[in-house]
């Protein structure tokens, strides 16, 4: 049984579904035993949980998930062991918040003009989180709306088609990610930037779930471990085992720490459940090491 999950979402991420406190009792009948809210350019919820948590078991380490970028490539970076409560984190959140309400304009748009689907307008004003309608919410409501159903472009994401296994976020993936026609661009800082502010304030630097940005890619791989980073996250619910070797061998090669994280948001990933990612005994216990030194 998994007893660690250092990637999770709250409903402070934009795309997240339950609150802090409903993750902590999930987890707890888990049995996991270090878990990390880790949301979106957000420590709210990761600060809510720390401020109102009453018992040790599992212990909760402070996370982030900041966008970020290297050589022109959109990462996320997964800071551990931070100060929650620095104002910088302030800056940061609100910075990304008002670029993603100006974006989220621009996918309406090209959902409808471009893609083809439809959707009402009053769903979406419902669907919103902290003004923002994400990629996700978007195929919500186009999935709610009969209109769609024979769509070509809706049948890969319909029980049984080749995208339903995450039918939301696989729409982000598939049409709005960096390098996809809809890709909306937005200004990120730079990874080194993040890793130095990570390690300023005693924190471990860590690049989330890089089969799914790197892929695999050796220069870009080498580029964004120059800067720094002390470790990556080479048990994710996105990665095959193909690339969880991978990751692992180039981890190990470069002197890093391999963690361990499901990526759980709720409703936008229904198929992800909290520690769902495995790691091996020997993994857990030098990952269980470096916890206990920054916890």
């Amino acid at each position: 049984m998994n007893t660690i999950d250092l990637h999770m979402h709250s409903i402070f991420s934009i795309d997240g579904t339950y609150q802090p406190e409903e993750l902590y009792a999930m987890c707890k009948k888990q049995g996991i035993r270090y878990m990390a809210i880790a949301d979106h350019n957000s420590v709210r919820g990761s600060r809510k949980l720390l401020d109102v948590k009453k018992e040790d078991d599992p212990a909760v380490v402070p996370a982030i998930e900041l966008d970020c970028t290297c050589e022109g490539k959109d990462f996320h970076l997964l800071g551990y062991g931070i100060d929650v409560k620095d104002p910088v984190y302030e800056k940061i959140e609100n910075d990304f918040l008002s670029q993603e309400i100006q974006n989220g304009e621009a996918r309406l748009a090209y959902t409808r003009e471009k893609i083809g689907f439809q959707f009402e307008d009053a769903v979406i004003d419902r669907l919103k989180i902290l003004g923002v309608i994400t990629p996700e919410a978007i195929m919500e409501a186009c999935m709610m709306d009969e209109r769609n159903r024979k769509h070509e472009r809706m049948q890969p994401y319909l029980e049984g088609g080749s995208r339903s296994d995450n039918p939301m976020v696989n729409f982000y993936w598939d049409y709005f990610s960096q390098g996809k026609e809809g890709y909306v661009p937005t200004v990120f800082p730079k990874l080194r930037d993040m890793v130095d502010m990570i390690h300023s304030q005693g924190g471990l630097a860590v690049l989330a779930h890089p089969g799914n940005n790197v892929k695999e890619e050796e220069a870009l791989l080498k580029a964004v471990i120059s800067c720094g980073i002390d470790g990556m996250e080479v048990y994710s619910s996105y990665h095959s085992a193909e690339q969880i070797q991978y990751y692992k061998k180039k981890a190990q090669e470069a002197g890093l720490l391999e963690t361990c994280g499901s990526d759980f948001h709720g409703k936008t990933k229904p198929s992800i459940h909290p520690g769902q990612c495995d790691c091996p005994d020997k993994e857990r216990e030098i990952l269980e090491k470096a916890l206990k030194k920054i916890l």
